[in-house]
């Protein structure tokens, strides 16, 4: 059984730092920056931030959609615990998150960019907290304070209710559309002026109607520079995070062109694992975009813009990193680079991202600590590490210590300062798929569409309520090929898997409202003279 691990057991890398720059790309695959292996795609600025500090190889999300895998980044917590477990579920109003922890320091915390977070408006008017005060504000953005958060993905139905603030700025600009999200920067234009749809994925390689300067990549970073200016001295902890590569997969000039069908890698899937699907698999391959992402045609359209997509991150990237350099807050802010999920792009025969595959759950990982007492430039961890564990590495670094009875994750500062230290066994995933046509096809109840991922070292088992697992032999089928959730050869295997998801569920921090000292307290006290006496003869 693994141990019970306690924050700051050893020598901290030096002072705290004043600053946290958390740099997340949406839908972003690790296998598509070259300091991951990417053959053809070069990532210069992300590749210097890995050279600057670790770059972690297995670092897997808690759940592969946005909204539970952001949810638990930004609480610390497991997707069961923290209880948003698809995109549009509201997170607790009772759940602290990264900004109420580490307003702590005296930091200001802000989001530029997407976050996914639905704030629960049942639970504030039964508190009767009004959304429209300071702290109503916060809590409805998950504790982080808008500075400028805009989720994307607009459908014309959701102008009538909010009109967010990229919309707005490119309308303020000249983009004469009621919905510019869609018309201008997601939309390209035809032969005959029509305005073709992002959406279309047969439309990936055209320009967008707007240039790189007034793209939703190119306005988080350039909304973020603004925070970074008006902050000055004073700390901060900003989340940037960008919308892209996720869909719609449409770009601007240049990167709709810099790469072509001749750069897309084959997809990692075999005839073999077709035709033996997991019931789950097969009602998922009947989804839309895993039917289109089968087709090379559509593969050979779409990625070359995908690739495009995570080249301009990268550039824009590179903008942020020599604003913290002019400012002179290189040395004084921690930099952390990553992604919410990956995307499966015909992996597997499915599109989109939700199972458990390494090109979905696994993604990239970068921190940087600059201060003199670190050693963490050029260094590559291979241990396993979990999303959670970002919110505890932020507070380590600026000097505040863990909240045991909140936060599930452990910090990386020491694995980041090459301190020898007992890692992970396992690491854990999870996905509600109730609200996918998948569950209809396979006749589920909503509560019954659940499953969950554990990974060790060898093994990558999922458990599936209501059906047969999967297992993957990793260290003799990295690709996941060949699934032996059914093979009676590896009985044992499975067993073993199905110990490590019964103990990781016993160990879920639910005792919230009680430190472990404040447990340990009450025991003592009941031993007291005094004290009230329990079964003594």
């Amino acid at each position: 059984m693994e141990a019970p691990y306690h924050q700051q057991t050893h020598e901290p890398a030096g002072r705290p730092l004043r600053n946290v720059l958390f740099i997340m790309a949406d839908q972003l695959r690790y296998d598509h920056l070259s300091c991951y292996g990417s053959p053809r795609l070069q990532t210069p600025n992300i590749d210097a931030l890995a050279t600057r500090g670790t770059r972690f190889t297995n670092c897997y999300v808690q759940g592969p959609v946005c909204g539970p895998s952001r949810m638990s980044t930004y609480t610390g917590r497991y997707v069961a615990s923290h209880g948003a477990t698809w995109n549009f579920v509201p997170i607790s109003v009772a759940t602290p998150t990264m900004g109420d922890h580490l307003r702590a320091a005296g930091m200001r915390v802000a989001v530029v960019g997407k976050t996914h977070v639905v704030g629960d408006r049942r639970g504030m008017s039964r508190l009767g907290i009004d959304p429209e005060t300071e702290q109503g504000i916060l809590l409805d953005h998950g504790g982080f304070e808008p500075y400028a958060r805009d989720d994307g993905a607009l459908p014309d139905r959701k102008l009538k209710k909010q009109d967010p603030p990229y919309n707005r700025y490119l309308k303020s600009i000249g983009y004469d559309a009621k919905n510019a999200w869609h018309d201008f920067a997601n939309s390209a234009l035809g032969v005959d002026g029509e305005v073709l749809s992002g959406w279309q994925m047969r439309n990936a390689g055209l320009p967008t109607r707007v240039p790189d300067a007034h793209t939703e990549t190119a306005w988080t970073t350039d909304r973020a520079i603004d925070f970074m200016h008006e902050q000055g001295n004073k700390p901060w902890c900003l989340h940037v995070s960008y919308i892209k590569p996720h869909w719609p997969y449409i770009a601007s000039e240049p990167y709709n062109a810099m790469f072509n069908a001749g750069d897309v890698r084959a997809a990692i899937r075999s005839e073999a694992e077709f035709g033996s699907a997991h019931p789950v698999l097969s009602a998922f391959r009947q989804h839309a975009e895993s039917l289109a992402f089968s087709r090379d045609e559509v593969r050979n359209t779409v990625i070359p813009t995908y690739m495009g997509l995570v080249k301009q991150v990268d550039d824009h990237v590179g903008r942020l990193i020599q604003t913290l350099t002019n400012l002179g807050h290189l040395d004084e802010t921690l930099i952390v680079f990553t992604s919410d999920h990956g995307d499966l792009l015909g992996d597997h025969w499915l599109g989109e991202k939700e199972m458990f595959y390494e090109t979905s759950a696994k993604v990239p990982l970068i921190v940087v600590d600059p201060r003199p007492g670190a050693t963490s430039a050029g260094r590559v961890d291979e241990g396993l590490v979990e999303a959670i564990d970002l919110l505890p590495t932020f507070m380590e670094a600026v000097g505040l210590n863990s909240v045991n009875e909140w936060l599930e994750g452990r910090s990386l500062m020491p694995q980041v300062n090459g301190l020898p230290i007992k890692t992970r066994e396992a690491v854990f995933s999870e996905l509600d798929y109730a609200a996918y046509p998948a569950r209809g096809h396979l006749n589920l109840a909503v509560n019954d569409a659940r499953a969950t991922m554990v990974r060790t070292k060898r093994w990558k088992y999922v458990r599936f309520e209501g059906f047969r697992p999967q297992l993957f032999d990793l260290e003799n089928d990295s690709a996941e090929l060949l699934d032996l959730g059914a093979d009676p050869s590896y009985v044992q295997a499975r067993s073993e898997m199905e110990e490590h998801i019964s103990r990781w569920r016993a160990r879920h921090r639910n005792r919230t409202c009680m430190s472990d000292e404040g447990v340990i307290a009450v025991g003592e006290d009941r031993m007291l003279p005094g004290s009230v006496r329990i079964g003594e003869w």
